[in-house]
């Protein structure tokens, strides 16, 4: 918390303020936003499971990933690296259950790995997408602005199916959601528990952790998610 200097006495040849009118004081102004710079992989699987894969590079918490899945009957977990995801991103989104594991992710050819506990993926990352050489006209400044993703979050619903801009963080707070870059994924390989998950498939029905889903065309996005506080 930032130290407040006491206030000196007013002058006596100071002139009056205008009635109405008050000075803002540290302590009503808005905390800073939290901001995630990354990326987001989503995917189905032919076993029902869908997963959403998030890989920051630049955030509050630090460089980390964490994994959210959704299965075939509805249950959905969160797998993440440490207490301290945990507790803000399940404060963030909804599951049903909330495991802390070792979650980490390199670099393979032709795309990404990621293990987090008992569960293992491989990432074939494909071209750049439609949406993402139609994104790719709007200036990042711009893309990421948490007052144009308001603006844009009706037109982002028609466009993608279960896709927002904006919306609820829980607790007063709102998150916006800038992507910068599509690109398909062409391949996955998944399997938990030694246990295949079975081919890439849509993204669908749409996952239930939050205001939105990821894109149901299986995708890897380069994003930032930025979550803003109450005034």
């Amino acid at each position: 918390m930032p130290r407040l200097r006491p206030a000196s006495p007013a002058s006596p040849a100071s002139p009056a303020r205008p009635a109405g009118r008050t000075r803002p004081t540290p302590s009503s102004a808005r905390l800073p936003d939290d901001r995630f710079r990354g990326r987001i992989a989503g995917f189905g699987t032919a076993s029902g499971t869908r997963v959403v894969i998030g890989m920051w590079d630049d955030s509050p918490l630090g460089r980390f990933a964490d994994v959210m899945l959704e299965d075939s009957r509805g249950h959905r977990l969160l797998l993440a690296p440490s207490p301290e995801v945990a507790d803000y991103v399940s404060s963030t989104y909804s599951f049903d259950e909330v495991r802390v594991v070792p979650v980490t992710r390199r670099r393979v050819d032709g795309g990404i790995a990621v293990t987090a506990g008992d569960l293992d993926v491989t990432l074939v990352v494909g071209r750049i997408s439609w949406l993402g050489a139609l994104l790719r006209a709007v200036p990042a400044s711009i893309a990421t602005r948490p007052a144009w993703l308001a603006l844009v979050d009706p037109v982002a619903r028609v466009l993608v199916r279960g896709a927002r801009t904006a919306g609820t963080a829980g607790g007063g707070r709102r998150e916006f959601y800038g992507v910068t870059l599509v690109r398909d994924l062409d391949a996955v390989t998944a399997t938990r528990g030694g246990v295949d998950l079975g081919a890439l498939a849509p993204l669908s029905p749409p996952v239930r952790f939050g205001f939105g889903s990821a894109p149901a065309r299986p995708s890897l996005v380069d994003v930032v998610s930025t979550v803003r506080r109450p005034a």
